[in-house]
């Protein structure tokens, strides 16, 4: 069949005629005509059809009968829209679409929400002064950024009980700081007290969130910036400081204190020591002195002269420790002994000159 063929408006004799060099028309004749292909249609079988249908009901049901669930996931099957059942991680069958459907939410991954601000994909900040101004229990005014980080604890919970969990968990954390720094000051919110702020926000915000039966696990909780108001900021920072001064005073003087007290500790024990030393040496001393003149006095008894002379000779002897001394007879005769003085003094008295 030619291409004008498909165009046919009336018999072939009525058209006119055009020149052989493909001008207007005229008694050339026609000109050049381009021949288009003819497609003949096999004939069709009745068990090709069935081949076919088969084929393409085998590749619509085969991929929604047969899922996957990966280690960090859990299968939660529906039944007509239903909850049917879940499953753990590896292959399994259902039924097909739309009978049943499935959805494999990953249930070890941390998720985060942030509060008083939001952090973009390029890493900037971005404050939202709504979320994080709130008001402390001594009637000041509170900036607070915080961080929650969570996980899926109940998936059949996590996906059909809430909608949009990222923003309950939000909404409940934004109500229980709000709720915890109500009843701080604003000195404690600043300071000391930002460890025991997180340890309540996380409880208070888990027993929220399972009363909800939310399906979700509360990991961590982290303030990442408690401060006063801009306004003011500068003013804050000052009572910050001081208070850190008096913090670390505190500190020194107790530590002083802790070094000093048992200094001095040891050194009254070590003179009660010294004392009880003294007395025991003095009474011991005391004793052996009045046991020894008790012992000279018996001998005295014994022999008064002889006691007499040997008690003076010592008592010379204490009295003149460094002193040559000589003792002579009281008879000699006539004769006057003649005392070796010199340097020779000790050889003349042993005898060797």
């Amino acid at each position: 069949m030619s291409w004008d063929d498909l165009h046919d408006q009336g018999p072939q004799q009525d058209r006119p005629r055009q020149r052989p060099g493909g001008g207007g028309e005229g008694p050339g004749g026609p000109g050049p005509q381009m021949q288009m292909p003819q497609f003949k249609m096999p004939p069709l079988k009745p068990s090709t059809i069935l081949t076919a249908v088969l084929v393409l009901l085998a590749l619509w049901i085969l991929p929604s009968v047969f899922y996957f669930v990966e280690q960090d996931e859990e299968g939660v099957v529906t039944r007509f829209g239903r909850y049917e059942r879940t499953t753990l991680p590896g292959p399994h069958f259902k039924f097909p679409s739309p009978i049943e459907h499935v959805y494999t939410p990953k249930v070890r991954q941390v998720r985060r929400t942030e509060i008083g601000f939001r952090l973009n994909q390029a890493g900037q900040v971005r404050d939202f002064p709504p979320e994080s101004l709130m008001v402390t229990g001594d009637q000041n005014i509170i900036d607070i950024d915080l961080v929650v980080q969570y996980n899926i604890s109940d998936s059949k919970n996590f996906l059909f009980v809430v909608r949009d969990q990222g923003k309950v968990v939000r909404d409940v954390a934004e109500t229980v700081i709000r709720g915890i720094i109500g009843n701080k000051k604003i000195d404690e919110a600043l300071t000391i007290g930002k460890a025991e702020i997180q340890i309540m926000v996380k409880e208070q915000m888990q027993l929220l969130l399972d009363g909800y039966e939310a399906g979700i696990h509360i990991i961590n909780v982290q303030l990442q910036d408690v401060s006063p108001p801009k306004q003011v900021e500068s003013a804050f920072k000052d009572v910050v400081s001081a208070r850190e001064d008096k913090e670390r005073m505190i500190n020194e003087a107790q530590g002083y204190r802790n070094a000093v007290i048992p200094e001095a500790r040891g050194q009254a024990a070590q003179m009660v020591r010294n004392a009880e030393g003294y007395r025991e040496q003095t009474v011991k001393k005391s004793r052996g002195d009045a046991a020894r003149f008790l012992s000279q006095y018996t001998a005295y008894k014994k022999a008064p002269e002889i006691t007499r002379r040997r008690i003076y000779l010592e008592t010379m002897e204490e009295i003149y420790p460094k002193m040559n001394k000589f003792v002579l007879g009281g008879k000699q005769g006539g004769v006057l002994p003649i005392l070796p003085l010199g340097k020779n003094l000790q050889e003349a008295i042993s005898g060797r000159q």
